[in-house]
């Protein structure tokens, strides 16, 4: 069995590197981490090194995301159950990890949907550094949820092969998953859709006013507001939806369900209706998601 620390770090592609870098900073509420080798922003949210990281693209979409696993014992089970389901995986090289602040880490490409994957941990004796928030009290990354048509196969691979655990789903729409044991309602979402995208990025914060304020800034600053606010009924999270520069798909979010390690609640279905959503009633704006390639892998399959 697979046991996870966290979803660490998204990887994004931008098509104006500034503009974007701009405002991750100035209107999202990230610490600028330097940059990469290749130019690549990075930014953080909380005590680790960067939890997203900004590279310029033709397409914006996403380029790859990381999982912190619980300790090294889990790279030989992750190994064997890959090997067991058929799906290739490369350990990535000293160098591409220490250019990438990474101690350990194996990737591998998400067999249905094409989305580059990789489990990690952090270089030992790294010393945390306390995240100081400005705009909005960004508790800690939240979530990524892709769309795809290959729905059902989706499904049994997290499940399955890499032991994400469900929490719910919203009819056979969309489904949460945690990474097992971490507490919270859901790290990773797998959405329906008529093709592979990217879907959106969750930011939890740690007050309703920063869901408020942020509403409220967006507006002051010309940042389209797609959806919300509102409640999700599966997460018991309040939500706001909105696009970034090149129309990605970025949320705040207050509160989520926390499950226990050992006897959880079972996994429910909720029915496919606009109230099992969103609560409030708020309606989604049609450029919600619209926008976000997954990108194949590139040079060195980084």
């Amino acid at each position: 069995m697979i046991r996870y620390s966290k979803l660490g770090y998204v990887e994004l592609t931008v098509t104006d590197l500034d503009r974007a870098a701009d405002f991750y900073r100035d209107v999202v509420g990230l610490e600028p981490a330097g940059e990469g080798l290749d130019g690549e922003r990075r930014f953080r949210c909380s005590e680790d090194p960067y939890a997203v990281v900004l590279h310029k693209a033709e397409a914006p979409g996403f380029k790859r995301g990381g999982w912190m696993l619980e300790d090294e014992r889990q790279f030989e089970t992750l190994h064997r159950r890959l090997k067991d389901a058929g799906v290739a995986c490369e350990p990535l090289g000293a160098a591409e990890c220490t250019a990438r602040g990474l101690g350990r880490a194996t990737r591998l490409i998400e067999p249905n949907f094409g989305a580059t994957l990789e489990f990690y941990l952090l270089p030992d004796r790294i010393e945390p550094k306390p995240f100081v928030p400005t705009l909005a009290r960004i508790q800690r990354l939240g979530h990524v949820v892709w769309s795809t048509p290959h729905y059902d196969k989706a499904n049994a691979f997290f499940r399955d092969v890499l032991n994400f655990a469900r929490s719910d789903a919203v009819g056979e729409g969309i489904t949460f998953y945690r990474a097992f044991p971490n507490p919270y309602h859901h790290g990773i979402g797998i959405a329906r859709g008529d093709r592979n995208r990217f879907h959106h990025l969750n930011f939890m914060v740690t007050e309703i006013d920063d869901i408020g304020r942020g509403f409220n800034r967006f507006r002051k600053k010309n940042v389209p507001v797609v959806f919300g606010p509102g409640r999700h009924i599966a997460s018991g999270s309040v939500f706001l939806y909105f696009l970034d520069p090149d129309g990605l798909t970025l949320e705040y979010s207050f509160g989520m369900e926390e499950f226990p390690e050992v006897g959880p609640r079972a996994p429910r279905v909720l029915p496919p209706v606009p109230e099992s959503i969103d609560s409030w009633g708020a309606i989604p704006d049609p450029r919600m998601t619209a926008i976000g390639e997954i990108a194949p892998p590139g040079r060195g399959g980084q």
